[in-house]
């Protein structure tokens, strides 16, 4: 079976599971990152501090610290010793996504996704098309970057350029260089390359890529041989090389999409018709030899290869 053209997306999902099941996993996402920036911002508009701070430190209730894994290890390098309640406010927010998946931050929590989102859409929309790539290890070399300019400049040298921290500080008070900042991840994920912020350049997603490798909840294909390879799910996947379920060199093949770029957005949740994927937790694994699950990793690959240009570059780019 062919790849379903970019016109049809998600047009199955809907008749099959009605809207809300084919969006639901999207709807409950932008619901979090509202949630968590509404309550950032309560304390300085209606003063109402249910959180104090923002998404590098904060105090949730005048009682349980939260510090970002990633600030915390900046300012180490910058050769001062924090407090020892940003190191609790640390392990509790790693405990959290050692548990959910370390990439759930990009998808769940992180603003600009909302941007790098509505791009993707807009670049299926008006088949916009680019051929322009970036390695995937660029914002790893980022983000040892960050840390080495941290260690000369003994300040926290990402967060000059961090869109997230400019947006929560332009939230309160006036947005200024915001705009332009977001206006260039726009144009950036719009005409030049998909996903080029979330997936190659930003090293806040590279740090919690590196806390998802044994993430509790993951993606699960659990119904496999349901599939009948429009490869929809392969489409919207933000980091389309994890969603095609590993094969193992032992030939069998596992259900368990356990890559840690998998950001846990449940997009290829919400847009199978046939309800091939799940979230479940990660000793769910199913290994099988099903030939229906060998002609889903090569022959509907092969076939979405070979399918007009414009959906090439947009789909495989």
């Amino acid at each position: 079976m062919a790849a379903t053209p970019i016109e049809l997306l998600g047009v199955e999902a809907i008749r099959q599971k009605g809207l809300f099941k084919a969006y639901k996993w999207l709807i409950i996402r932008r619901f979090s990152q509202l949630s968590v920036l509404v309550l950032f911002l309560m304390g300085p508009w209606f003063g109402m501090w249910i959180v104090k701070g923002n998404l590098n430190s904060s105090l949730v209730l005048e009682i349980v610290p939260l510090t970002d894994p990633y600030i915390l290890l900046q300012t180490i390098f910058t050769g001062y010793l924090p407090e020892t309640t940003a190191f609790i406010g640390a392990i509790l927010v790693l405990i959290f996504y050692l548990l959910v998946g370390g990439r759930a931050y990009c998808s769940w929590v992180c603003p600009i996704n909302i941007v790098t989102d509505f791009s993707m859409w807009l670049r299926y929309k008006l088949n916009i098309k680019s051929t322009f790539s970036m390695s995937r290890q660029t914002r790893y070399w980022i983000l040892a970057m960050t840390l080495i300019l941290s260690t000369i400049s003994g300040t926290l040298a990402w967060e000059f350029v961090n869109p997230v921290s400019m947006v929560n500080r332009a939230l309160v008070f006036g947005m200024g260089f915001a705009w332009i900042m977001i206006l260039m991840i726009f144009l950036l994920d719009t005409f030049i390359s998909r996903r080029a912020w979330c997936g190659h350049l930003c090293p806040v997603g590279a740090f919690y890529s590196l806390l998802g490798k044994f993430s509790l909840i993951r993606v699960n294909a659990v119904a496999l041989d349901k599939c009948d390879s429009c490869m929809e799910c392969y489409v919207v996947c933000p980091e389309q090389k994890v969603i095609t379920p590993v094969l193992k060199k032992t030939g069998r093949v596992t259900s368990l999409i356990n890559d840690v770029n998998c950001t846990n957005c449940g997009r290829c949740v919400d847009i199978c018709g046939t309800e091939v994927f799940q979230f479940d937790l990660r000793f769910n694994n199913i290994e099988s030899k099903q030939a229906l699950t060998a002609q889903y990793n090569s022959e509907s690959i092969s076939k979405l290869r070979n399918t007009n240009q414009s959906q090439k570059r947009e789909v495989l780019s």
